[in-house]
């Protein structure tokens, strides 16, 4: 279930949205809360594959190994928190538009709270995603239709 759903339009090809999402390198250039991110697999990314997400979340920052539960280019990813307080669940989608030249980028994100994630997530996590996601998506757009050389 994701508590959150919010999409963009995108001014470049779906394969160059898909390329820029999953090199996961790139998160903290587009997500605000992210920190740093950490590959933890060798080898080609898909199903299965793990990454650590170091987010800042209310006055502390908390690392979460992600798992890709979905991986389907170029078009469908999903992600779920497999340790940590707070444990997202992530559905990205791209559609093509006007041909295949521009993208439609849809997120939805949802969140599973463990001990003391049980008070962050209604208290902290929440009320920041709300505002955060839609700015991360037009930081997504900027990024992407605006290149820093």
């Amino acid at each position: 279930m994701s508590d959150f759903r919010e999409s963009i339009d995108i001014d470049r090809r779906p394969e160059d949205v898909w390329a820029y999402i999953t090199e996961f390198t790139h998160v903290p250039e587009w997500q605000e809360s992210a920190t740093a991110t950490e590959r933890l697999d060798p080898g080609p990314v898909g199903v299965g594959s793990r990454l650590r997400i170091t987010r800042h979340i209310g006055r502390r920052d908390i690392p979460m190994t992600m798992e890709l539960t979905e991986f389907e280019p170029p078009r469908v990813w999903g992600m779920q928190g497999i340790d940590g307080p707070v444990r997202p669940h992530v559905h990205g989608e791209i559609t093509p538009l006007d041909d295949g030249r521009r993208s439609r980028v849809t997120l939805e994100v949802g969140f599973e709270g463990k001990g003391i994630g049980k008070a962050l997530v209604p208290l902290v996590v929440r009320p920041q995603m709300r505002k955060e996601l839609p700015r991360n998506e037009q930081h997504l757009k900027d990024r992407l239709e605006h290149p820093v050389a």
